[in-house]
């Protein structure tokens, strides 16, 4: 009788239940990031995340997409009260007057980067010399909140004028996007992810 595979080993934090959740662990979370676009609907969807589970702001993510122009920078940067109130009635997106805010404010923010004639990708890989960071994650308390390095990155961000970028919030922005794999050192994707650097 043929037996059924057991699961790989993942990261303790990724609910098994949730296919979503699943998904992108096993196939973003840690994976070098430098699609521009990706990047900047990441920082943003991270800063919404503040106060809440990860999983949470994961399972609206198509919705934020809809809402927010599939996350052009141009059209969001541009945004008035009546698209501000129509995001405020949204029940598919976080629905915080200060996050819908700050989403307005990082697209003007990035457009001034760009003006100045970088991407959010050289900008952000710079701080790791255009190499992840790989941590060897033994057990989930290992796995640290912050760093002086997401200090670092924290104080330009919101010097550039970026909101919801405090230094526990850009941690886990570095995590999801492949400038440190922090994958636990017993999951499958840990040397995966560490291949890819």
């Amino acid at each position: 009788m043929p037996t059924t595979p057991s699961p790989p080993c993942r990261c303790s934090w990724a609910n098994p239940a949730n296919p979503r959740y699943i998904a992108y662990h096993d196939e973003e979370w840690g994976v070098p990031c430098h699609d521009e676009l990706r990047l900047f609907e990441m920082l943003n969807l991270e800063g919404a995340q503040a106060g809440l589970s990860w999983e949470t702001v994961l399972n609206k993510r198509e919705t934020y997409r809809a809402a927010f122009d599939r996350w052009d920078a141009g059209t969001i940067a541009a945004y008035g009260p009546d698209k501000v109130a129509a995001l405020l009635a949204d029940p598919g997106i976080v629905r915080n007057r200060l996050k819908v805010a700050a989403a307005i404010t990082n697209a003007q923010a990035y457009l001034r980067l760009r003006g100045e004639g970088q991407t959010l990708d050289s900008f952000l890989w710079a701080y790791v010399d255009g190499k992840p960071l790989c941590n060897h994650i033994a057990a989930p308390g290992d796995r640290p909140a912050r760093t002086a390095l997401s200090d670092r990155l924290s104080k330009d961000l919101a010097r550039r004028g970026f909101k919801f970028v405090g230094s526990t919030i850009i941690y886990a922005y570095m995590q999801g996007v492949g400038l440190v794999n922090d994958h636990d050192a017993a999951c499958f994707r840990q040397q995966e992810c560490a291949r890819l650097a």
